[in-house]
């Protein structure tokens, strides 16, 4: 699942100028990419649900951040 995620990016980061759509597709991408690896490899599945919650404000503060920017 990540290497699909990871090819799709890396094809429409190629096929497409850096619109304000391919930027976030690439950073929405990106989020579940971070969100996959953090509840699998870092066993967050089984952590206090407000680690999960901070996880995912955080996640979404940082490309709200990045998207108001670009």
């Amino acid at each position: 699942m990540l290497i699909v995620l990871t090819i799709t990016t890396a094809l429409i980061s190629n096929s497409t100028s850096f619109s304000n759509a391919a930027v976030g597709l690439i950073l929405g991408l990106s989020g579940i990419k971070f969100l996959l690896v953090a509840f699998q490899f870092m066993e967050l599945k089984k952590a206090n649900s407000a680690w999960k919650y901070t996880l995912i404000i955080v996640l979404t503060l940082i490309i709200s951040l990045v998207l108001l920017i670009f």
